[in-house]
């Protein structure tokens, strides 16, 4: 009976390969090309008046949009900043004393120094603070646009705060 079935079956294979009428019955017309839909496409969206992109237009430069930003940027920042020092530590000679040596050789000014140390501490602090307000939010509280908006301007207030502190220590 298996070998009744597996002939027929292969019966049908061979009729479909040498008989390509067979196979254009069952076939499908295509309706339009890529080209086609492309034209269509930009036709409907000047017919409507449509911007480019609804992102420059809809959508302005907000606190909770610029924050977001800035937090993925510094996390990539302090992310390679450890991975460089890091590597730094490898293969320079010496040790981070003598470094630090180094730069109290120079002689800057107290002003440049504390810029250096405020510029090294705001993307720390900065990512730490908007790190616990994502914490809060994973928690299901102050998810409410102004709650979001007040909540973005105290992270600022801390990461300023806390910044300008460890740049004076």
């Amino acid at each position: 009976m298996a070998s009744l079935l597996l002939r027929h079956a292969g019966r049908q294979c061979l009729r479909t390969q040498f008989r390509p009428v067979f196979c254009l019955k069952h076939a499908v017309p295509m309706g339009t090309s890529a080209q086609q839909e492309m034209d269509r496409y930009w036709a409907k969206n000047t017919r409507l008046s449509r911007p480019l992109s609804p992102h420059i237009t809809i959508y302005g430069w907000s606190l909770p949009m610029m924050m977001s930003i800035t937090h993925r940027g510094t996390g990539v920042g302090l992310s390679l900043g450890v991975s460089l020092f890091g590597l730094a530590a490898l293969a320079l000679p010496g040790d981070f004393a003598s470094y630090l040596e180094l730069i109290k050789s120079l002689s800057l000014g107290p002003a440049l120094i504390y810029s250096a140390k405020f510029a090294l501490a705001f993307p720390i602090t900065y990512h730490t603070w908007n790190g616990i307000r994502h914490l809060i939010w994973d928690l299901g509280k102050c998810l409410k646009i102004p709650q979001v908006h007040q909540s973005g301007i105290i992270v600022l207030a801390l990461t300023l705060l806390s910044s300008a502190s460890i740049a004076a220590i």
